[in-house]
């Protein structure tokens, strides 16, 4: 009974004091200035990311005043703007990728645009979906195979990001060819060009904004648009990278191979780097040794002497 009681007396005590706590809080809130909500709101992000007046797309013009394709970017932008660590890690592998796509993209005369494809796709990163699509540019075995690239046990040229993205130009143009446009080139390459042949005839539509998709393939061009929005001026967005937050561009050479190299780390070692690094520079070497098709030739990337503490 004495420690029951005791107990009851704590407990009373102790919700005394919350409710005391509570009370003073309440009257804080209360006297804050309108002004200072604002701001403190601000901090824990309750403020809508503003849309532009006007916006272009590979050169095409987003019907903004169409309230669905205002909608369909305002929710692709805010989920960019509060999907705080993913978006963070994009800007900064960005910096680091991001030139070698945009040069191959202008050499074979893609808009600049696609670039934020890739982030839309895998966030500039090695990644492999549910259903086996590979790389940055996220490409299905059969559909590379069909291409022409070498996709075995061995070596896998979807997670080469320089053949991965010569791929993708060569997609987007034919199906530019087939469309008449930018944006239906995008869509295509996330939904396939079956499905959208299937669908602008069933639907009697040539416009992307004016089709209906399933969810990923109507989500996939906001996407790669707010991205856009994001990384054109992360700061007006709230991110605030410094040059020296950003993942450096990495300084390599190249080996030309085209014999057996039966064993990759000593390959590795004898061009004054490791096993780690050799992959992390090659990762469409899928074993740890190394056979050659008869007759082709490859280029192995070697890391440049002390780039890695650079």
């Amino acid at each position: 009974m004495i420690f029951k009681s005791r107990t009851f007396l704590t407990i009373s005590a102790l919700m005394t004091i919350i409710i005391v706590v509570l009370i003073i809080i309440s009257g804080f809130k209360n006297s804050c200035s309108e002004s200072e909500i604002q701001i403190n709101n601000f901090a824990v992000g309750n403020q809508s990311p503003k849309l532009p007046d006007e916006f272009y797309f590979a050169g095409e013009r987003m019907p903004l005043e169409n309230f669905d394709t205002r909608e369909s970017l305002d929710r692709e932008l805010i989920i960019t703007k509060y999907r705080h660590s993913s978006t963070i890690l994009l800007l900064k592998r960005a910096n680091r990728y991001m030139p070698t796509i945009e040069r191959i993209l202008k050499e074979n005369n893609i808009p600049d645009d696609f670039k934020y494809l890739v982030a839309a796709e895998s966030e500039y990163s090695n990644v492999i979906s549910p259903v086996g699509a590979t790389g940055f540019w996220q490409i299905m075995a059969a559909t590379g195979r069909e291409q022409g690239m070498e996709i075995n046990a061995n070596v896998d040229e979807r997670y080469d990001l320089e053949k991965a993205t010569k791929f993708a130009c060569d997609y987007l143009r034919r199906s530019y060819e087939r469309y008449g446009s930018w944006t239906l080139a995008a869509a295509s390459y996330n939904g396939g060009r079956a499905r959208m042949d299937e669908q602008t005839r069933l639907q009697k539509q040539d416009s992307y904004y004016d089709l209906l998709f399933v969810e990923e393939t109507a989500r996939f061009v906001f996407r790669a648009a707010a991205y856009k929005l994001v990384m054109s001026d992360p700061a007006a967005y709230g991110f605030n990278l410094s040059k020296e937050d950003l993942y450096p561009e990495l300084k390599y050479y190249e080996v030309k191979v085209d014999t057996t190299i039966k064993d990759l780390v000593v390959f590795a070692e004898q061009h004054g780097t490791n096993y780690k690094m050799l992959k992390f520079f090659n990762p469409w070497l899928r074993q740890s040794h190394f056979t050659p098709r008869a007759g082709k030739s490859y280029m192995i990337k070697i890391p440049e002497e002390g780039m890695r503490t650079d």
